[in-house]
């Protein structure tokens, strides 16, 4: 599994605060014969490619766009808060 990684602002927003990590997801689909990243965070942000390291650059260049698209229009840019079960602690 491949960690989360930090994003930056587009360079025409570099005053901003830094973008925390976003999760990313990275599987196989026999439907499509290829690899999915998908970032769930952040609504209908996703790529495809033939290696799961190829859609990870993918997705990564989906994610700024995002950004930027988001920006652009006024939208908040939500906060990352998806875990996958495994990173999720139980608290007694």
């Amino acid at each position: 599994m491949m960690s989360p990684e930090r994003c930056e602002l587009p360079p025409s927003r570099k005053g901003f605060e830094r973008i925390e990590s976003y999760h990313i997801n990275i599987f196989y689909s026999e439907d499509d014969d290829g690899y999915i990243a998908d970032i769930p965070d952040l609504e209908a942000c996703s790529a495809f490619d033939d290696t799961p390291d190829k859609a990870l650059l993918e997705v990564q260049k989906a994610k700024s766009l995002w950004i930027e698209a988001a920006m652009a229009e006024g939208k908040t840019i939500p906060p990352p808060k998806y875990r996958p079960v495994i990173y999720q602690a139980q608290i007694a």
